[in-house]
């Protein structure tokens, strides 16, 4: 059996995280599961405060809800008025962004990171996701690593965003396609 060693020839057997790395992320989530996970939906107040004290950079009146998973919570930055919903996955080693009035409905996955399969190495590639404003990312969606999802757009339930998606347009499918315009209600005036 291989080990995770360090200086080991063999790239697919080499840690990509240090120890303190691990340790940091393995607090956290002793932590996350004693003082947030069993509490019940409506504490969101609570869970971001908890948030915060781990480093995240949190906006005012966010939803966040018990049963998602933050990878690394010092690598996230909500703006105010923003929702991480049920069973919503947040690897974000690349670090993760979300404007304010957006929405991460559940089981939605972000990918913060990947591989570069291409060479021996097996290069770890993190790259930062961002979410802009108004954006609604529908349930059991995941956004890929280094993704924009611009201002006011949509990406479908169980789509895959593979590229940026374009400002107040719904996009669906794997690869997520842009299928139609969304109204801009920014510019309307009421």
């Amino acid at each position: 059996m291989l080990s995770h060693d360090i200086n080991s020839p063999d790239f697919y057997v080499r840690p990509v995280f240090s120890n303190y790395n691990k340790f940091r992320r393995l607090l956290w989530q002793v932590c996350w599961l004693i003082l947030c996970r069993w509490t019940p939906a409506p504490l969101h107040k609570w869970r971001c405060f908890i948030l915060r004290l781990f480093g995240a950079k949190i906006g005012y009146s966010n939803f966040i809800y018990p049963s998602c998973k933050i990878w690394a919570p010092w690598l996230l930055e909500t703006e105010d008025v923003a929702t991480i919903g049920p069973h919503v996955e947040v690897y974000n080693p690349g670090g993760l962004y979300i404007g304010h009035h957006s929405i991460l409905s559940q089981n939605v996955f972000i990918c913060g990171a990947t591989h570069d399969y291409n060479t021996k190495e097996y290069t770890y590639i993190m790259k930062r996701v961002v979410i802009e404003s108004y954006v609604w990312v529908c349930a059991h969606s995941i956004i890929l690593p280094g993704i924009r999802c611009c201002e006011g757009s949509v990406l479908g339930a169980g789509s895959v965003a593979v590229k940026d998606l374009t400002s107040w347009t719904v996009y669906g499918g794997n690869p997520a396609k842009h299928l139609k315009p969304r109204v801009n209600f920014l510019n309307n005036k009421l």
